[in-house]
């Protein structure tokens, strides 16, 4: 097994092991506090702090792994994200909103320098002349760690059923922090560490695909949170009738087969690299949820229209993802490639932020019909923009960076 294997193992285990943690908690939360009689937007306002810190982690995270080395950031973000866990193991009186704030706002770190030390950590492990064997590791990973937080999503309902609310937080901080330990040891010295100290003014983009890029994968996250991370959940709990082993069994079979599909994007879309595939894919994308929304307008039966038209939204928007997540690692320079994916991941954070601000707000205003609409001109937007995505020009330079 090649050196390069061995450290792709180590930095995508790492990665598994946190989005399994990240997956039970995002749905410990959102049913121990709907039970609780929370509001959804009472129950979305938990999750703010958690979208944006993950923001400003995805900029300065960028800049401290082009300085640290990835390796040092990667388990920064472990170890914060058994602080998170740890906050929440107090007693149930102590579980104000505010302290849960604070620690969702500490696992949202903990998350995006995890995520921006992985995706960046496989541009280094890949020569640029085998793009194809990039799509394929990026598409492995990305669609894996998807998995796995459907995966999540059921662990936290069980959990939580099996445990309790404190049980279960305690229980996944300890194997966390086996991992932790492990990934101390394991993982590469001084991976992604930039020969040239950037400075901390360079953590914004100069490139024009980066940017474009950039701002398609804000809305194209935005289109999915507005209606998935609270307003969902709590239809399907509401309007269903389900109770948490249903909620949280649906919502990790959705995510583990849109992980699947992530997985098999290369396939599907085949190695083109970028502007009419982005386009199409996000274009197709934004027919569903209008569909969705149009159905439930009709008086159709709203469980086939909702279930339905989300499984046909996970396979298209896990094409338009994994599309995404390659096209970052290919526009992104080779030397402090952490910079540009971080700042790319930082547009992916704050169109999260959008849509879970907006899933609370709009749903309990004016109902899942509202936030269907809204997701269908938030992809739209998406395609648009990806207009503006550059063909295959490298810089004359000489320098692999796309423009």
């Amino acid at each position: 097994m090649s050196a390069a294997i061995r450290q792709y193992l180590v930095i995508t285990g790492n990665y598994w092991a946190f989005t399994l943690t990240d997956g039970a908690l995002r749905m410990l939360v959102v049913l121990h506090f709907h039970q609780l009689g929370y509001s959804p937007l009472s129950i979305a306002l938990l999750f703010i702090f958690y979208e944006f810190f993950g923001v400003v982690t995805n900029l300065v995270g960028g800049y401290l792994g082009a300085r640290m080395g990835l390796n040092r950031t990667m388990n920064i973000g472990l170890f914060l994200q058994i602080v998170a866990l740890a906050m929440l193991a107090v007693p149930a009186a102590l579980l104000t909103v505010p302290w849960v704030m604070a620690a969702q706002a500490l696992s949202g770190i903990a998350k995006d320098l995890n995520k921006m030390s992985a995706k960046s950590g496989i541009k280094l492990l890949v020569p640029d002349t085998e793009q194809g064997t990039l799509y394929k590791w990026v598409a492995i990973l990305t669609g894996s760690k998807n998995t796995l937080k459907g995966v999540g999503f059921f662990l936290g309902g069980v959990l939580l059923m099996a445990a309790g609310f404190t049980g279960a937080v305690v229980i996944m901080a300890v194997a966390l922090g086996l991992v932790w330990l492990a990934s101390l040891f394991l993982l590469g010295q001084d991976l992604g560490k930039s020969t040239a100290k950037p400075k901390f003014r360079e953590i914004l983009s100069k490139s024009r695909a980066i940017n474009v890029l950039s701002a398609a994968r804000m809305f194209l996250f935005g289109a999915r949170d507005v209606w998935f991370v609270v307003a969902l959940p709590v239809y399907m709990a509401t309007a269903f009738g389900w109770d948490h082993w249903q909620v949280g069994g649906f919502m990790a079979s959705w995510i583990i087969g849109y992980g699947v599909i992530q997985t098999l994007a290369p396939r599907i879309t085949g190695h083109a690299s970028g502007k009419s595939s982005a386009v199409i894919w996000a274009a197709m994308l934004a027919l569903v949820p209008a569909a969705i929304a149009g159905a439930l307008m009709a008086g159709l039966p709203a469980q086939a229209a909702v279930i339905g038209g989300l499984l046909l939204f996970g396979v298209l928007f896990a094409i338009n993802s994994s599309l995404h997540s390659y096209l970052i690692v290919r526009y992104a320079r080779s030397d402090g490639v952490s910079l540009d994916v971080g700042f790319y991941y930082m547009s992916n954070a704050a169109g999260r932020l959008l849509g879970t601000l907006l899933s609370g707000w709009v749903y309990q205003t004016y109902g899942l019909e509202a936030c269907l609409w809204i997701s269908a001109v938030l992809v739209a937007m998406a395609a648009l923009l990806s207009v503006g995505l550059p063909d295959q020009a490298l810089k004359p330079t000489g320098e692999k960076r796309y423009v």
